[in-house]
């Protein structure tokens, strides 16, 4: 406690010590952690992130409480940790890397923003997979989020193009090259085809699923895409969010969700603010005391 109070009278001349270059050190700092954890957060290294924000609680009680024994096994843990580090980020650190390299260093501390590529995704997309639902044609398509997909891509063919209906149909006919794999999509846009996705390990998924609807609920299993997914043999919509399978949606109920998962900041923007549902409460009132007058 005396510890406590020394550092608060004392903390009126350590302000007066920092500088404008102290300030300026501690706000690049502040800002290189903060997108760190930003970047962590969007790939799938977030739980081994957490992990090793436990062990580093861990610690710090041990040494408070003088748990010895714990504080050996930890501290000999931390020891290979680096190379632990190194092995688990290593996909991530090549794409930093890659990245610095080639001038886009800006697409990692950026936020995205919604734009019209992912309006047109979507509407191309609900009217594609009418068409091939209509047609019984299999489709696997995966919206991507934070999550960045870039080891399921290697497995495919990169490509860089708007979403189009035409484009998707074409894609996905049955004889078309890259038909059983499935199209990544990123910010609105096609940036991969034919591309392999991990299956399910669900035991307890229904029998009638094939696997095309198994790598759909696999990949949201292992990351927050959302997958939308035609059936061959009944032509049947499904979505795929967070392991969980939707089944048998209308295009306009496809339309809805995609729109909700995608795009939340636009769905919430399209609806009626608090201020505009009250106006319309008491203009009702008002037309339905008017009617009541002209009926007596």
């Amino acid at each position: 406690m005396d510890a406590i109070l020394q550092t608060i009278r004392l903390a009126p001349e350590y302000l007066r010590l920092i500088g404008l270059t102290d300030i300026l050190d501690m706000a690049i700092i502040a800002f290189g952690i903060y997108h760190l954890f930003r970047f962590v957060r969007r790939s799938r290294s977030g739980q081994v992130v957490k992990a090793i924000a436990f062990i580093v609680v861990a610690m710090a009680l041990a040494n408070l409480f003088h748990l010895r024994v714990i504080r050996t096994v930890l501290n000999n843990a931390v020891e290979l940790g680096v190379i632990a580090l190194i092995i688990l980020f290593q996909p991530e650190l090549r794409r930093f890397l890659e990245q610095m390299g080639s001038g886009k260093i800006k697409e990692l501390f950026v936020a995205e923003s919604y734009s019209n590529d992912l309006e047109t995704a979507v509407k191309e997309t609900v009217e594609a997979y009418a068409s091939l639902s209509r047609d019984k044609v299999g489709a696997l398509m995966v919206f991507e989020r934070r999550t960045l997909l870039d080891d399921v891509l290697k497995t495919g063919t990169t490509l860089d193009c708007q979403v189009s209906a035409e484009l998707l149909k074409n894609l996905f006919w049955n004889k078309a090259p890259l038909h059983d794999g499935a199209a990544i999509v990123r910010n609105g846009r096609i940036v991969g085809a034919g591309c392999m996705l991990p299956l399910s390990g669900n035991v307890n998924l229904s029998r009638d699923l094939g696997m095309r609807h198994r790598a759909g609920i696999g990949i949201s299993e292992n990351s927050d895409a959302v997958v939308a997914i035609v059936s061959e043999e009944t032509g049947s919509i499904s979505v795929a969010i967070n392991g969980m399978l939707k089944r048998h949606l209308s295009p306009d109920t496809l339309e809805q969700l995609l729109r909700r998962e995608l795009m939340p900041a636009a769905d919430e923007g399209s609806k009626p603010t608090a201020a505009a549902r009250i106006t319309s409460v008491f203009k009702g009132k008002k037309g339905d005391n008017s009617n009541g007058k002209e009926d007596s």
